[in-house]
């Protein structure tokens, strides 16, 4: 089976082949949507065979996954991007707003793997990261707090949904606007997390 995420290959050919197939099938996304990009397509950007795509990744998903993984990082980085207490609600952090700007200026690329409701190769991701990253968190800077499974799930429902939602035009904000007010709602996820003490 192909690796989800890659660039750990002692390889450096590996590495290479990876990383051209993963800028092909980005570039394919800005001209179409991933379900109508062929994996004889992404190969030849990448300047290889069907083969070569083969021994890399079992399929489209996988490689998307992989070709998602860098800004999965950088967005579970910039929620996260900050020592001690977190920011007040008027300071969103920069890394956000800096992300933010380059989903937009790439915004074909995200609107095909990064589908309405949260879906599609990149959401799911997040999802999965951003939820694994929060709930960390949690445990580590508040241990006794009760729920933090479902803080933690919501999260990263929050920010995938909404930066789903921006990025297919159903919502209407520049990028710090939306910053600020993704970072408002995530420090009321957390406040009203902490008023709860786990029973209904």
């Amino acid at each position: 089976m192909g690796p989800a995420v890659t660039d750990g290959s002692a390889d450096p050919r590996t590495a290479r082949t990876r990383a051209r197939l993963r800028a092909a099938l980005l570039a394919a996304c800005e001209e179409r949507p991933l379900d109508r990009v062929g994996v004889a397509q992404v190969a030849r950007g990448a300047g290889v065979g069907r083969a070569t795509f083969y021994l890399h990744y079992d399929d489209l998903h996988a490689l998307a996954v992989d070709a998602c993984a860098e800004t999965v990082t950088r967005a579970v980085d910039a929620l996260h991007a900050w020592d001690g207490a977190p920011p007040g609600p008027d300071a969103p952090p920069a890394l956000l707003g800096a992300l933010l700007v380059e989903i937009e200026a790439r915004a074909p690329v995200y609107r095909s793997l990064l589908r309405e409701g949260g879906g599609g190769p990149l959401g799911e991701l997040l999802h999965a990261r951003l939820r694994q990253r929060s709930l960390g968190e949690l445990r580590t800077r508040r241990p006794a707090d009760p729920g933090q499974d479902l803080t933690a799930s919501a999260v990263a429902a929050l920010f995938t949904g909404v930066l789903a939602d921006w990025v297919h035009g159903r919502t209407s904000a520049t990028p710090a606007l939306l910053a600020a007010r993704i970072w408002r709602m995530l420090l009321a996820v957390h406040a009203t997390a902490r008023l709860t003490d786990g029973t209904p």
